[in-house]
């Protein structure tokens, strides 16, 4: 029982440090730290305000959706609270009629804010009224009403904004938690998969991926996120994927692939982090999303494969499985992708022959 969860908290332990330590979280977010750049400060985030806006969280958006209200409501308030004293309608002026008033009923602070409230949300007036023996009154007014339809606008703005972010039809977009490596076709392969579980079809999807690792150039250079092209395959090829069933991706271990040097029993001990991209584009928005997440090399398991995911029924109907959508099992395959090749070429050459190119044919004449 102690040894159980002695194991427990080891890997817990070693969950958290994978968390903190790669780049890609698996759910996308990048984990980067920026140190003495001039974007951190406040006045580069003001002068892009609707970036940030459209970025920042919706608690702190709503937060500042009231702040400019009440504030705005405010400062109109002491206007017209200004106003009335300058023309003696306060109720401590003791006014002669509230009828020759520049507002009428508005005799106090309270009364000024309510007023504001009134004319910048557009309601009805009821006990307070504008009237026209005040031009500076009239004059604040339109500027008043001017000011609340602009915020009135932004704010919608930035709500639809948010609300139509891509990145909210990129949840539907999932990746398998682990990668396998295994045969297909008479090639060893990486693969993963990736699936949209809504009905709305993706189009224009292109996959792809970034192997980053730490590498020592020849001259001595040490770069920290060394970045590799990995190219990511279906059956129907790389382009133009028709995204309407989960995809498994494959990518071919050959003696290009950054995989090749890897062996199943050394696969662990690497330092790499494999970054998987799809890009592409929803039907009904037209608004395009990236999807991202990461592999580590202890998420990558060799010699396992995907269970399928894909039936017919018998009514003719395809029905796709979600629940063997991360399922492996294990199969046969090489240890190694060098040990692949080997026995596809020996195997290659026992079936044809090897070609002697010392050999010489010469021709006898039998006696």
């Amino acid at each position: 029982m102690t040894r159980s969860l002695l194991q427990l908290l080891i890997d817990l332990l070693t969950e958290w440090q994978i968390h903190r330590t790669r780049l890609v979280s698996k759910d996308g977010h990048c984990n980067i730290e920026y140190a003495n750049a001039r974007y951190s400060s406040l006045l580069a985030y003001m002068l892009d305000l609707w970036t940030t806006l459209v970025e920042i969280s919706w608690s702190f958006v709503m937060f500042l959706f009231t702040a400019s209200f009440l504030i705005t409501w405010f400062v109109f308030g002491l206007l017209w609270y200004w106003i009335a004293r300058d023309h003696g309608d306060l109720s401590w002026q003791n006014p002669p009629d509230f009828l020759n008033a520049c507002v009428v009923n508005v005799t106090g602070l309270t009364a000024a804010f309510l007023y504001s409230l009134e004319t910048q949300t557009f309601i009805a007036y009821g006990w307070r009224a504008i009237t026209t023996l005040c031009p500076g009154a009239v004059t604040v007014y339109v500027i008043q009403v001017i000011f609340g339809t602009v915020i009135t606008c932004f704010w919608g703005g930035v709500v639809t904004a948010k609300i139509s972010l891509p990145r909210r039809r990129a949840k539907a977009i999932v990746f398998s938690e682990m990668a396998v490596i295994c045969c297909r076709q008479d090639a060893l392969c990486l693969k993963i998969r990736v699936a949209n579980i809504r009905k709305s079809l993706m189009i224009g999807t292109q996959i792809y991926g970034k192997l980053i690792k730490t590498t020592i150039t020849p001259e001595g250079e040490t770069i920290i996120m060394d970045q590799v092209n990995i190219d990511f395959r279906v059956e129907t090829g790389k382009d133009n994927l028709f995204f309407i069933s989960p995809l498994t991706l494959y990518h071919v271990i050959d003696r290009k692939s950054p995989f090749f040097e890897m062996a199943a029993d050394n696969l662990h001990q690497q330092d790499f982090e494999l970054v998987v991209f799809l890009d592409s584009v929803a039907t009904y928005t037209s608004l395009s999303c990236q999807v991202r997440t990461s592999y580590v090399p202890k998420e990558i398991m060799w010699g396992y494969q995907f269970l399928p995911i894909i039936t017919r029924s018998k009514e003719g109907k395809y029905r796709v499985d979600f629940s063997n959508f991360a399922r492996v099992v294990p199969i046969s395959t090489a240890h190694c992708a060098y040990c692949f090749h080997s026995e596809r070429e020996q195997h290659h050459h026992s079936i044809h022959g090897t070609v002697n190119e010392g050999f010489e044919m010469i021709e006898t004449s039998g006696h």
